[in-house]
């Protein structure tokens, strides 16, 4: 009994000597306990609203008003025709378009009711019932406060309207977010794990004495995984399409650009992660808690960015996923182009070469 309890006070002593593995035993309960209590949030803070009035009278600038006034619609801009309304949804300006009909106050005068339209994101289902549901209460609640003053009761009828997803199939908003998790699985886990096991077999020494340079090293560990996550890319949307019925209204080439240079940004990261570690072990935690949970909550995969606390959406910022999954659901759902997505292309253009810099010299620093 005494040699048991010894082996097992030599075991634990020998997993707190490992700084970073202590570190991440000790760290990841309380990381996830904070990322799930603050990033997983149901409700929306911030709706950018725009307007869309073919009546221009007094009652639709009332309700107008009354929509803006209650602290979650946010104004982004008024409309002046319907043709208006795909771009700005594309373009990430707005998720929510409310219109009223032409003869707004007329009809509500003369027949007791009147028609107004909620358009809505429809790419993620779940924010647009959320922000179609908010929309109505404010509207009913402006209708009590309109027939206490006149005492007359009217109606208004509030039609929703989702735009790129009219039957609200949830699968809509999966399929990109699992493109992302799966390429961050393959690339930045795999790869990271691939590297370390070699530096834990002691066969990098090998490879080292080789005729082949540090960097071909890296390259060649790496492009197998490149060619199996293109390879993934290309059976995702195969199965979206034709089993899920997902459709690609953009550029088929623009997509499969765009999801190279994403696997270009998680492959350097698990280059990074295998330059700080040794172990396949620590490799593995360090990618699980640093990569992919983040890119579960933080992405805007499955909660909203702008529900999040101020702190969580900065940090949001540096998820790779947030800027892959803005450019698969535009050219996806939306059919939106490079003009409308530069700036995300940019800020992982900028992500690759950064990461992949730093990466690569850590590396060969501890290589020498």
């Amino acid at each position: 009994m005494k040699r048991f309890i010894g082996f097992v006070r030599k075991e634990f002593f020998h997993i707190m000597r490992d700084r970073r593995t202590a570190a991440i035993l000790f760290g990841m309960p309380i990381l996830q306990l904070l990322l799930f209590g603050f990033a997983i949030r149901n409700e929306i803070t911030e709706v950018r609203t725009g307007i869309l009035d073919l009546s221009h009278d007094v009652v639709t600038q009332e309700l107008t008003d009354k929509i803006f006034s209650s602290g979650t619609f946010v104004a982004s801009g008024v409309l002046n025709n319907g043709k208006e309304t795909g771009p700005a949804f594309a373009s990430g300006k707005m998720n929510e378009v409310v219109v009223f009909e032409s003869g707004f106050a007329g009809n509500l005068q003369r027949d007791g009711t009147a028609q107004m339209q909620v358009i809505t994101d429809g790419s993620d289902p779940n924010v647009s019932r959320i922000i179609t549901g908010y929309t109505e209460s404010v509207v009913r609640e402006f209708l009590v406060e309109k027939a206490e003053s006149t005492g007359t009761a009217q109606g208004v009828e509030a039609v929703p309207v989702m735009m790129f997803n009219s039957a609200l199939k949830s699968v809509y908003l999966f399929v990109p977010g699992l493109m992302a998790m799966i390429l961050m699985l393959v690339s930045a886990l795999m790869t990271s794990i691939s590297i370390t096991r070699e530096k834990e077999s002691g066969t990098m020494e090998l490879l080292l004495v080789s005729s082949l340079k540090p960097v071909q090293v890296i390259i060649g560990k790496v492009v197998p995984y490149l060619l199996l996550s293109f390879v993934n890319v290309i059976t995702v949307l195969a199965l979206a399409f034709l089993v899920f019925g997902v459709p690609c209204r953009g550029s088929i080439a623009l997509l499969l650009g765009e999801s190279l240079l994403f696997i270009m940004t998680a492959l350097s990261l698990g280059i990074l992660i295998s330059s700080i570690t040794n172990s396949q072990q620590v490799a593995m935690m360090i990618s699980l808690a640093g990569l992919l949970m983040p890119t579960v909550l933080l992405s805007g995969f499955i909660f909203p960015i702008t529900s999040m606390p101020l702190p969580l959406q900065v940090i949001s910022n540096i998820i790779p996923a947030r800027w892959y999954l803005v450019i698969v659901r535009g050219i996806m759902l939306k059919g939106a182009g490079i003009g409308v997505l530069w700036q995300e292309t940019l800020v992982l253009v900028f992500m690759s070469l950064l990461f992949m810099t730093v990466s690569v010299r850590k590396f060969s620093e501890r290589l020498q």
